[in-house]
């Protein structure tokens, strides 16, 4: 029972807390997972970054379904396909950008991601609400903020247009994984995992390279495999026990997470009229999920 069901009770006034709890844990762990992502990106190719960790992750999903949660039947298939291969092209393109451009930029850039499935609903009958159109004009002014001075200072447009590939592709994962979540999302996450290892495995066999992953690699893919795939179940659970609209937009306040530690690890430090960029890219992407 949700917060706003009718009901009394402590059930019903514990519910939020607790929900606002785990959707703030499931973008810590999405922001972290990001942050070591691009610092492991920038020793190992970030491909064979997203391939391993999608592995672990693809490891822990199956031993869930073996201990009680089978695959359903049909409906879920085409979308965990669809969301796979738009997931693996988005961590590579993100991890990339992350490892070789200023990451206090890269990750609000790749939040943009929240917009896609704003539109591609448009596209199927949705009708958004005003804030969510004004949080898109809103998150699109903060990037070019943010990242236009980089860009007029000489430094290589190709991390911010890597995030901007990113954006497209979380977003299309989100859109497909809405649509598969509706029969099964535990089936839906474990087809879009497998979908992407067969991804990456064709890659590996036709460069002939797993990545160069070494014995002291596995520790930080683990990690990045595993803070992934718990940010997703946690922002879940936190969306089925309370408010959806909450739960969207604490989740999607991870970019903060990465730009925190990018500058207590990294010393990134952005121009004025950047940090309002940024602010201005998240708090429209904070109004998306609200809309």
């Amino acid at each position: 029972m949700s917060p706003a069901s009718p009901g009394t009770g402590r059930h019903a006034v514990t519910v939020a807390p607790v929900s606002a709890l785990l959707a703030l844990c499931s973008s810590l762990l999405w922001g972290t997972s990001d942050f070591v992502a691009g610092l492991k990106s920038k020793t190992l190719p970030p491909a064979a970054v997203v391939g391993w960790s999608q592995l672990v992750g693809f490891v822990a999903l199956t031993v869930v379904v073996l201990l009680g949660n089978p695959l359903a039947g049909s409906g879920w298939q085409g979308w965990a396909l669809a969301s796979g291969v738009a997931g693996a092209v988005a961590l590579a393109a993100f991890y990339a950008a992350l490892s070789t451009g200023t990451m206090s930029v890269v990750a609000p850039v790749a939040s943009l991601g929240a917009a896609v499935p704003v539109l591609l609903g448009v596209a199927t009958g949705d009708s958004p609400s005003v804030i969510a159109w004004v949080g898109m004009g809103i998150a699109v002014l903060g990037t070019v903020l943010a990242s236009g001075p980089e860009i007029q200072a000489g430094l290589h447009v190709r991390p911010v247009a890597l995030a901007c590939v990113a954006a497209v592709g979380f977003g299309t994962v989100l859109f497909c994984m809405d649509r598969g979540a509706r029969v099964s999302l535990v089936s839906t996450l474990w087809g879009m995992r497998l979908t992407s290892l067969v991804v990456y495995a064709a890659v590996a066999a036709v460069r002939r390279t797993t990545g160069g992953v070494g014995r002291r690699d596995w520790p930080t893919l683990v990690f990045v495999g595993l803070a992934d795939l718990g940010a997703n179940a946690l922002f879940v659970v936190a969306s089925t026990q309370g408010l959806v609209s909450v739960a969207a937009v604490l989740g999607s306040l991870y970019p903060v997470v990465t730009i925190l530690l990018a500058r207590a690890f990294l010393a990134e430090r952005l121009r004025a009229i950047q940090n309002i960029g940024v602010v201005l890219a998240l708090a429209g992407v904070v109004a998306i999920a609200t809309g």
